[in-house]
């Protein structure tokens, strides 16, 4: 793999292989050139319509669209070789940027991964042909009017494509070139795969949409393996060629962000390596090429998740080594045995659990398939106030630990059967009497053309038009929720020293006047994330009563709702609603996230906590549980850092872990980063399902980062 390594380095030890155009024009779209641009026309007003109010609503989303791909602002940068650009601000903020005076329409679509490998293989026209002739004979009016729409669709991906082949012309003619053949055309190249990829991208981007764009590696790598072969191009021109793709993708990132839970957060997340169903593994030249961009960039806007299993090539697993050593959380990783067998468990067919990739976060689905979202649940806060009533000052007595779990267990099963029949009433109103009709929502044209049944059965990606339509329900506060389970197992069971009542009216108090029992429940009690096998058996436990509940729905028809573990940062959200808690912190604490470990108990390494956080069959989250590793810099140095990082990844898996978040931060840069936000605009951090640049996140975001890097600061007022 000699061929991999790199000659130079630059003064960050990145390596240097792209041209000093490249590398120049990526640090002007990373200092936020292109997204100041894309703000100073946040939509396309469309109030002169006429006869909009006799419209229906997927003509309006046809004739509003129409009016958006003739007069967005068309982008075209000296030094790309890819082209097309979202370049409507109202998108960044996740909505369609089209407005009637002055009034935003519609929101758009997000936690999703489509099939771009639709439009890269069959082109613009072959989809056309194919959704032609689809039968509609048995289409109802609202199906005619998604059809219709889908058509319309396309004819606007068409005047948009003309605008940049039009502004090719004459200056730009290798890409007036590519765009003769696509995306109009299937692909029969690797540039022209690319570009394609990418203009089917930007495409529902322009339009507000968030996907994901999943496993680009097993989409490209047959094109490029192609083109290698028969001498059309190098590995260092394809390598020029795709980094050009991931500059475009920072092209929202703007130069005064608004500070909240952070940039970069529009779900465009890859998927890498892996095996097919034959059990081969599929790491190929692409694979290599995208961690070999990152790398040299520093680019943090396309999260990557590789499939790890036992047949991972060595120099893949070192080349990822080395990326996640230079910091900013852009690789994450999948188990992809576990992610199989919760597949499996679920019922999907064998032959689809090997395309699985993400929502764009790191929840798992089958991509250009699946309608997909969550529902987030505090099951610390359940525990709480559900079970202990600590708030209503109606406090619980149980005369031991096998009946608290029980009224917790109980608990958990009511509040996800709630919440799933509640669901379902919003989404398949008359579900009770057996019906599927989903109720009519919003237009999603462009999503319904990379997901494969919406054009068949004439419904929507958001109106059951999808071969799998998943809600899943998320446990939030694990770790907490084993603490406090463990604290309460010891202070009030094993060790006698409260009822639980009376734990209960001292944490309603906030622990005042019982400081000492706080920092001896804080300080000297087992808790999850030290390989302990007390406190690691509450965490087994929560995780599998948790899937218990989720049982039912699970498999459900219309809908499914099958388990999985987050907390996407709502730990920040969620402690203005909880309490003190048992295992000694204090109200308004800021605590565990993910299925990490509450920040500051972990004290036995990195090791422990994935010790720990696989005490648990993590099978049985379907769509995933998240762990947030934090390294230190110091400890990857050298060849044995390197070494260390491969060891922790191969022990992830064989303890059955499912998915690993790793970030290396040192805590002085982020407090330097803290006081001089001007000096660190580019400086990443990975925060959940997504990365962002630490400045832009605000001080309670800031301060869960560095609690989870092991400082723990005075809160900013």
């Amino acid at each position: 793999m000699s061929e991999y390594l790199f000659p130079t380095a630059d003064k960050t030890g990145r390596p240097v292989r792209l041209c000093e155009s490249t590398r120049g024009f990526a640090m002007e779209s990373l200092q936020g050139k292109y997204g100041s641009q894309t703000m100073a026309v946040p939509y396309v007003e469309v109030g002169a319509i006429p006869g909009w109010d006799d419209m229906c609503e997927h003509d309006r989303y046809a004739a509003a669209l129409d009016i958006l791909v003739r007069e967005c602002p068309i982008r075209i940068c000296e030094h790309e070789r890819v082209c097309g650009a979202a370049t409507l601000g109202a998108a960044v903020r996740h909505q369609v940027p089209v407005a009637r005076e002055g009034r935003i329409i519609w929101p758009s679509v997000s936690h999703l991964t489509v099939d771009f490998g639709i439009l890269v293989k069959e082109g613009i026209l072959g989809v056309r042909e194919r959704i032609k002739k689809i039968d509609t004979s048995c289409f109802d009016q609202p199906a005619m009017d998604r059809h219709r729409c889908l058509l319309s669709t396309l004819d606007a991906m068409q005047v948009w494509h003309a605008r940049y082949l039009e502004a090719t012309k004459e200056r730009y003619p290798h890409l007036h070139s590519l765009l003769l053949r696509v995306p109009l055309h299937p692909a029969t190249t690797f540039e022209e795969a690319v570009q394609s990829l990418w203009f089917g991208f930007a495409f529902l981007r322009l339009g507000g949409n968030w996907p994901g764009i999943g496993c680009i590696d097993r989409l490209l790598g047959p094109y490029l393996k192609n083109d290698l072969a028969a001498g059309r191009i190098t590995m260092d021109q394809a390598r020029e060629v795709l980094a050009s793709m991931f500059i475009k993708g920072c092209e929202w990132i703007e130069t005064d962000t608004p500070r909240g839970s952070g940039d970069a957060q529009h779900y465009q997340n890859i998927v890498l390596g892996g095996t097919d169903q034959s059990g081969c593994d599929v790491t190929c030249e692409v694979s290599y090429l995208c961690l070999e961009i990152v790398e040299e960039l520093g680019i943090s806007d396309f999260p990557i998740s590789v499939r790890l299993n036992a047949k991972t090539p060595a120099p893949f697993l070192r080349l990822l080594a080395r990326v996640m050593r230079h910091g900013g959380g852009v690789v994450a990783l999948y188990n992809e045995q576990i992610v199989y067998d919760a597949l499996r468990k679920q019922g999907y067919p064998e032959q689809e659990i090997y395309d699985f990739a993400n929502d764009g976060c790191w929840e798992t689905q089958i991509p250009g398939k699946t309608y997909f979202s969550y529902m987030p649940m505090d099951f610390l806060h359940l525990l709480l106030q559900d079970v202990l009533h600590v708030a209503e000052g109606d406090f619980a007595d149980f005369a031991d630990m096998e009946s608290l779990r029980a009224a917790y267990a109980a608990c958990m099963k009511q509040k996800v059967a709630q919440a799933c029949k509640s669901l379902l009433d919003g989404f398949v109103p008359a579900w009770r009497e057996g019906s599927e009709a989903f109720r009519l929502a919003i237009p999603t044209p462009m999503i319904d053309l990379f997901e494969h049944g919406c054009a068949e059965s004439g419904k929507g990606y958001t109106e059951g038009g999808t071969p799998y339509r998943v809600i899943s329900p998320h446990m939030g506060g694990v770790g907490d929720v084993a603490n406090a389970l463990c604290a309460i197992d010891h202070l009030c069971f094993i060790e006698k020293k409260l009822s639980t009542a009376q734990l209960c009216e001292i944490l309603r108090n906030d622990w005042q006047g019982h400081e000492d029992v706080a920092m001896y429940a804080k300080n000297k009690l087992p808790h999850y994330g030290n390989s302990d096998g007390e406190a690691d058996a509450h965490y087994a436990w929560a995780v599998e009563a948790f899937a218990d509940a989720c049982a039912p729905y699970a498999h459900g028809y219309p809908i499914a709702f099958p388990p999985g573990i987050s907390t996407f940062g709502r730990q920040i959200e969620w402690r203005a609603h909880r309490t003190a808690v048992p295992h000694g912190h204090r109200r308004g604490e800021i605590l565990a996230g993910n299925t990490s470990p509450t920040p500051g108990t972990d004290t036995a390494g990195a090791t422990a906590i994935v010790r720990s956080y696989c005490a648990a069959d993590l099978s049985r989250m379907t769509t995933g549980a998240a762990l947030d590793i934090k390294l230190y810099p110091g400890t990857l140095e050298g060849e044995n850092g390197l070494c260390a990082l491969e060891g922790l990844m191969k022990g992830f898996c064989a303890l059955g872990g499912y998915f690993m978040q790793v970030d290396v931060l040192d805590v002085q840069t982020l407090l330097d980063a803290r006081e001089h936000p001007e000096q660190y605009k580019t400086l990443s951090v990975r925060v959940s399902g997504w990365n962002a640049r630490f400045v832009t996140l605000d001080d309670a975001w800031q301060r869960m980062v560095l609690e989870r890097a092991g400082y723990l600061p005075e809160e900013k007022t």
